[in-house]
């Protein structure tokens, strides 16, 4: 079991990129933006890694994993 651990920080921030990046994320305050800007970020690399490991995502379709129909496809 993890335990949450949160702080208060005093920052400095663009205003235009918390606007901009509130609005992409459809948040309604400062913190959650912050929070979900965050986690995306931190996120970045396992949805990455998601998408690279299943070739399906790369448009190739459900025939890819097929050895009969792949045998013969086109080379």
């Amino acid at each position: 079991m993890h335990k949450l651990v949160y702080m208060k920080t005093m920052i400095d921030i663009d205003d235009e990129a918390l606007a901009a990046a509130a609005r992409a994320l459809g948040t309604a305050t400062k913190k959650a933006t912050v929070n979900a800007a965050l986690r995306l970020a931190g996120d970045r690399e396992l949805r990455i890694a998601a998408l690279i490991g299943d070739v399906k995502n790369f448009g190739v379709g459900q025939d890819i994993g097929n050895r009969e129909i792949m045998a013969g496809a086109r080379r």
